[in-house]
């Protein structure tokens, strides 16, 4: 699966599936790491239900810190697991800021409706398998791990 976001007639964000023997990889692009970490939880809900159904009613805000890049994209993408289990929601919206090694970010969701959303699997954890966040050559962030569904 792949989602993008398109200002014009320029891709300016993506997030995408990979492929992983036993569970499934997320992946998000995007020109900031910010971005690239906002498609990586769009991603994140894609392996449960189509975000498009899920309408950003509710925000809740997020922060964590972590001793790299790394470390930080699999504690965001916890955090967002633990609010999903928490609360009963699913989440389509985020908006992430990073400044050195601490993340703030909102995510906008509802609560999760069986009939709705009609959830395909459970995410249990972000896993440190793939576990990647960098530029690439052509100047985009990509982030990414594998998910154990």
């Amino acid at each position: 699966m792949v989602g993008i976001i398109v200002a014009g007639d320029t891709v300016t964000a993506r997030w995408e599936h990979f492929e992983h023997r036993a569970d499934i990889g997320i992946r998000g692009i995007a020109a900031t790491k910010e971005e690239a970490f906002e498609q990586t939880a769009v991603a994140l809900t894609a392996v449960i239900t189509e975000p498009a159904l899920v309408e950003p009613e509710e925000k809740i805000e997020i922060s964590c810190r972590a001793s790299d890049e790394e470390m930080l994209l699999i504690d965001w993408l916890s955090k967002l697991l633990y609010e999903m289990d928490t609360r009963k929601m699913l989440f389509s919206r985020f908006e992430v800021r990073i400044e050195q090694d601490v993340l703030t970010a909102a995510a906008w969701g509802e609560k999760t409706d069986v009939s709705k959303h009609r959830p395909a699997v459970e995410v249990k954890a972000a896993t440190y398998t793939s576990l990647s966040v960098r530029q690439q050559q052509d100047q985009t962030w990509l982030a990414q791990c594998v998910v154990d569904v």
